[in-house]
């Protein structure tokens, strides 16, 4: 491609400034004869990892649209498959989903290259929720096999990563393939409604912003599903095995906190400023995560202080303690007349997890705008890998920075018995930014 992707995130923003609801991009509506699975035809998604999150969007799919079946599964683990298969049918408070589930034994897919066997097989959507590690491989994939794509955030876990989607969602707008993220805020209609309510200068011009997203730990060895020894590795796996099943902890697979999670508030701050920051500076650490295998290398807190090009200053804070500790996931935006905290000046509306479907579909067939919002997306991802960045290295980082960084965290090769050394936890001073 001739386009750079610095130059191709700057075009998004200058595009997308002008949209305002559910992530819809700028652009002319598709003709239905010119999209794959046009007008009521049955539409057939595959799913590629098979975790909560991914389990959880495949019946949101399926109980928002109808004519929509599921044809496909993939994951590296035959359990999570076999699971989310099982929890997938029974629908939970979607009710029963058993008659649109057509997943036949021949499309249970394992393996690493099991997202490749989806891809392969007789599906108009792809839905890709593995940890967001694996996102790019499976995002570039995804597109150059021309099917319309729902992608969980974030976008990757690393600059290199992040900057094949960018560069991946031009040849998505070309084939004009619906690809929609999980950054499922920009389809709630109270954020949606309070936006449009900011652009016509609710609150004059917003001189200030403050991102939060803190909860309790997320840790996979403490859960019902885990499949080792309670609170432990099991000495059977190898180092990709264990590290996969426990991806929450390692930076490599989970990206940190603040990208995997925080992610959320930072994009809301991204979408209602109509651009990501400038620069950042941020600080953090581990304050109560124990040096132990299980917990990994990523931290328990971060603090960030992002600048946008304007001056204006989102100030973020992610933190996960054990519960019981102080929560919030709030975003606060402060204008010359007034505040808003993002949503409370729209009506609630449909479950922004089930809508985000519901407009996803009505894209692919024609009925509503065309929606393409991968750049924005990436683009948030990008800023929160900033922040973190930032805080390992306890450096302030630009934007251009990240877009020319070389940092790449994913392993080299991908095999159950993959022998992967853990990178030590990140000491500001000592850990340097690439």
């Amino acid at each position: 491609m001739s386009d750079s992707p610095s130059e191709l995130s700057r075009r998004s923003f200058l595009k997308g400034s002008t949209a305002v609801g559910a992530g819809v991009s700028a652009f002319t509506i598709i003709q239905p004869e010119l999209v794959r699975g046009a007008g009521n035809e049955r539409l057939k998604a595959g799913l590629v990892g098979c975790g909560g999150r991914g389990t959880q969007a495949a019946q949101q799919l399926l109980y928002g649209n109808e004519n929509v079946e599921l044809a496909a599964m993939g994951d590296i683990f035959e359990d999570r498959l076999e699971k989310s298969l099982a929890e997938i049918k029974h629908g939970g408070k979607y009710g029963s989903l058993e008659s649109k589930v057509k997943v036949d034994p021949d499309h249970h897919f394992v393996g690493f290259d099991a997202y490749r066997k989806v891809l392969a097989s007789d599906i108009d959507i792809v839905m890709l929720a593995t940890p967001p590690g694996y996102r790019p491989e499976h995002f570039v994939a995804a597109v150059e096999a021309k099917k319309h794509i729902f992608a969980e955030k974030p976008f990757g876990t690393d600059p290199v990563g992040v900057r094949k989607v960018m560069a991946a969602a031009k040849k998505a707008e070309e084939l004009k393939l619906t690809v929609m993220s999980g950054a499922q805020r920009r389809n709630q209609q109270e954020y949606v409604e309070t936006l449009q309510k900011l652009r016509d200068g609710a609150i004059g011009d917003i001189v200030a912003c403050y991102a939060y997203w803190v909860g309790g730990p997320v840790l996979q060895f403490q859960g019902a599903a885990w499949p080792g020894p309670k609170g432990a590795r099991d000495p059977k796996w190898s180092d990709m095995v264990f590290q996969n099943r426990n991806w929450y902890s390692f930076v490599w697979v989970c990206g940190d906190q603040i990208v995997e999670q925080h992610l959320h508030n930072i994009d809301v701050c991204n979408w209602f400023m109509g651009t990501h920051p400038a620069k950042v500076f941020a600080s953090g650490g581990v304050a109560w995560r124990p040096r132990e295998e299980v917990y990994g290398n990523i931290y328990d807190h971060i603090d960030a202080d992002f600048v946008y090009p304007n001056g204006v200053h989102m100030s973020s804070h992610c933190r996960q303690y054990p519960r019981g500790s102080y929560q919030n996931v709030s975003e606060l935006f402060v204008g010359t007349k007034g505040r808003t905290n993002g949503h409370d000046m729209g009506v609630k509306g449909q479950d922004p997890y089930v809508q985000e479907h519901i407009a996803m579909v009505k894209s692919i067939r024609g009925q509503g705008p065309y929606i393409n919002d991968v750049m924005a997306v990436a683009e948030s991802t990008m800023t929160a890998i900033m922040g973190r960045e930032s805080a390992y290295s306890g450096q302030e980082i630009t934007w251009d920075q990240m877009m020319a960084s070389d940092l790449d965290l994913q392993p080299k090769a991908f095999s159950y018995d993959e022998k992967l050394e853990v990178t030590p936890l990140p000491v500001p001073g000592q850990y340097k930014f690439a």
